[in-house]
């Protein structure tokens, strides 16, 4: 099968990374428990509350009885998706951080740049007796650059992943005069239906609902990676082989110029809710869920796990459906983000920490953790795949997601390649660039031209740090 130039990078970038490795380490199939701590002492974990309780349940069960083996303490504490990274944040500038950190944002906004930093320690006795067990894109996405050593090494640990999936309501398709068993493949073809639906609809009354729920606002983190996922699409190259910018390349601008025209136009179309420049992350969901939009794409199963409790919907009206082709033909590369744990340089038990991250990734605790997410992510470690809540043939939506993370479809977030693209994402530079077009009549290719130079100003000034 051809893959596009990115996709050959990529392969190019991890191969340089695992033959760098494989030069300093040999790799086994078990982890291999760091020294045993003689001290009993009490260790301090943050984690993100989960999506469901049996989540936080998970959890809460590894650490009761790690303690149990152990003979150690640990003060577990739970914070909200927003607080979890601003505790940290506040905690880092009074030298007080916890030894364990996880966070469900944290992979694509702060730790490359802690990792650069010096603030993360480095965890590759955990991680590297494992790294075989792992894919490639969660290998590449915590063996990450410092500054002060101008190396890259494990500064994470990766514990799950997600990606985007396509979600549509089965009858509103239906009532648009739509069939739903034979979606085009073809990427034009593929919108093309959601918006003649929403004007079939439109016809007999139904005005009030959009064929196409895309945020279009610089809140959403949802915005940036759907806006990157259509780059993909689109075969835009970022960066060369070498991991530089190459945003000033003619083709690479124009293909930038001419995703953001597709991806504006749905909205001043009118297929896009005019709320959509305002939405937060969860207002895709919730405009979905009320049926105002046929359709929508999701970073997670979040939209169908909420809706199991009801069997009709989740197993009938509700549909997760695969990406169309990309516009030149081929099968979707899908982004990927890895979710991980950290352990902070100024940890006052990093050593126990490390313990306790071992003994959470050994498989059997690994894999009852991620079921716990529901299916709102998915594993990183092949062989839990061969679970059979993984497998089970009777879910529609996980059967189809499954597809998403074969190995040779996924590619992990551009900060992998460069520490400084996680500041691209936490300013949301697509999303920035996604308003100006919508709402300061900025046309597509000066809108382009702003957002390049922003990233242009925000690598160079990282050079610097």
């Amino acid at each position: 099968m051809r893959i596009n130039l990115f996709s050959r990078h990529f392969a190019r970038f991890i191969a340089l990374l695992m033959v760098s490795f494989v030069l300093i380490t040999c790799t086994s199939q078990s982890p291999k428990k760091p020294e045993n701590i003689q001290q009993k002492s009490e260790l301090t974990i943050w984690w993100n509350r989960g999506y469901y309780p049996e989540q936080d349940e998970a959890i809460e069960k590894v650490v009761e009885n790690w303690k149990q083996v152990t003979g150690n303490q640990v003060k577990l504490s739970f914070f909200s998706e927003d607080d979890t990274l601003k505790e940290a944040i506040t905690a880092l500038k009074v030298g007080n951080p916890p030894d364990i950190l996880f966070s469900e944002r944290a992979d694509f906004t702060l730790i490359p740049q802690w990792a650069w930093e010096g603030k993360l320690a480095d965890v590759s006795g955990v991680m590297e007796p494992i790294q075989s067990l792992y894919e490639p894109s969660a290998i590449a996405s915590v063996y990450l650059k410092n500054k002060a050593t101008q190396k890259r090494s494990y500064y994470a640990i990766p514990l799950m992943e997600q990606t985007l999936h396509i979600h549509y309501w089965r009858a509103l398709l239906q009532e648009g005069g739509i069939d739903p068993q034979n979606l085009p493949q073809n990427w034009s073809e593929f919108w093309q239906i959601w918006q003649q639906a929403q004007a079939n609809l439109k016809t007999s009354g139904q005005t009030e609902i959009y064929g196409l729920g895309l945020p279009m606002s610089v809140e959403s983190s949802d915005t940036y990676l759907i806006f990157e996922q259509f780059l993909i699409a689109h075969d835009v190259q970022l960066f060369d082989e070498q991991g530089n910018l190459q945003l000033d390349q003619p083709t690479v601008r124009q293909g930038i110029i001419d995703t953001l025209n597709e991806y504006t136009n749905f909205y001043l179309q009118g297929n896009v809710p005019p709320a959509a420049i305002n939405w937060l992350n969860a207002d895709n969901n919730t405009n979905f869920l009320n049926r105002s939009t046929i359709m929508t794409l999701n970073p997670s199963l979040s939209i169908p796990g909420s809706q199991r409790e009801d069997q009709d919907i989740y197993q009938h009206q509700l549909v997760t459906a695969l990406f169309p082709n990309t516009p030149k033909g081929q099968r979707m590369k899908h982004l990927v983000s890895v979710k991980e744990a950290v352990v902070f340089s100024e940890a006052q038990n990093p050593k126990l920490a490390q313990q306790f991250l071992t003994y959470l990734i050994e498989p059997k605790n690994l894999s009852a953790y991620v079921q716990g997410t529901g299916g709102r992510y998915f594993p990183v470690m092949r062989q839990l795949w061969n679970d059979p809540f993984w497998q089970n043939p009777n879910d529609p939506h996980l059967k189809v997601a499954s597809q998403q993370f074969q190995s040779n479809k996924t590619q992990p977030l551009y900060h992998v390649i460069n520490p400084a693209y996680a500041q691209v994402q936490t300013e949301n530079i697509w999303g920035q660039a996604i308003k100006a077009v919508l709402t300061q009549g900025v046309s597509p290719e000066q809108a382009t031209d702003q957002a390049i130079q922003r990233i242009k100003e925000i690598f160079d000034q990282w050079q610097q740090k």
